[in-house]
């Protein structure tokens, strides 16, 4: 168990009913040209993360179409439910819904601790003025948004677009996903790191950058402001694990990746 040792949470879990999840994750997989590792199920996701040592998962998914979005979070809240307490629930949105107030308030009273955004799939540039209403309404409710960050092939997401979410809802919690900006890493340290409301997480940068890069980028945004993630079924736990545990943290701030910083972020209780 790659994880002994250490409380850790997974706070970046995409997950999907058995009877859609093979298509769900090849259809993932052709748009970033990669081949997942797992098979994108919670069943999956806890066998395989509970054998690491991963004991607690931060599971959710992304509605590509306003009528996906009730459905999508009946279904996380109802493996929440069943999780015996090693879930903790992300919401979805699309900024197209008719009723955006409504959807927040339903992620609410589901007990779901944050919403999951995925911009570049979802097709909206997150400092759009038409979709601020989202960010206002998390502001408002407290919850938390975990946000797919950066990617060069497209301008929906990248840092550019998250600083100004960041400067106008002060309130607001933020994770950028793959921190701060898969492949356009330099451009997130330049532009976000030290942002008081960022965080970060680590999912889905090992297989594409140095481990001494990785290093070098979580300690430039802060131990204390990286959350560890699999992007599940993207990547294997055992994988992920190792490397982040070599990175040669301290005990300290190796606890702060793996479990601590998430819990504050998505109040998970201990």
């Amino acid at each position: 168990m790659v994880g002994q040792g250490y409380a850790v949470v997974d706070a970046h879990c995409h997950v999907y009913p058995e009877k859609i999840a093979a298509r769900a994750v090849e259809g993932t997989d052709t748009f970033y040209g990669l081949h997942s590792a797992c098979r994108g199920t919670v069943r999956d996701l806890m066998e395989e993360g509970l054998a690491q040592g991963v004991d607690h998962f931060v599971i959710q998914s992304v509605a590509t179409t306003p009528k996906q979005v009730t459905g999508i979070n009946e279904f996380i809240a109802e493996e929440v439910a069943r999780g015996e307490g090693r879930l903790t629930g992300l919401g979805t949105l699309h900024p197209e819904s008719a009723d955006l107030t409504g959807d927040v308030r339903r992620i609410v009273r589901l007990g779901l601790h944050g919403v999951k955004l995925h911009p570049d799939i979802q097709r909206f540039k997150i400092d759009d003025f038409r979709f601020l209403r989202i960010y206002e309404l998390c502001e408002e409710e407290g919850l938390p948004i975990l946000m797919h960050t950066g990617d060069h092939r497209y301008d929906f997401s990248n840092p550019n677009r998250m600083l100004p979410i960041l400067e106008i809802f002060e309130g607001l919690t933020v994770v950028g996903a793959h921190l701060g900006g898969w492949s356009v890493w330099e451009d997130a340290e330049r532009m976000l790191a030290g942002a008081p409301n960022f965080y970060v997480d680590s999912s889905s940068c090992f297989g594409f950058l140095p481990p001494e890069r990785v290093r070098e980028l979580i300690l430039r945004f802060g131990t204390d402001r990286v959350l560890f993630g699999t992007d599940y079924p993207m990547w294997h736990p055992r994988q992920e694990l190792a490397s982040l545990l070599s990175l040669g943290f301290s005990e300290e701030e190796t606890r702060r990746i793996l479990s601590e910083n998430a819990k504050k972020v998505f109040s998970i209780a201990e």
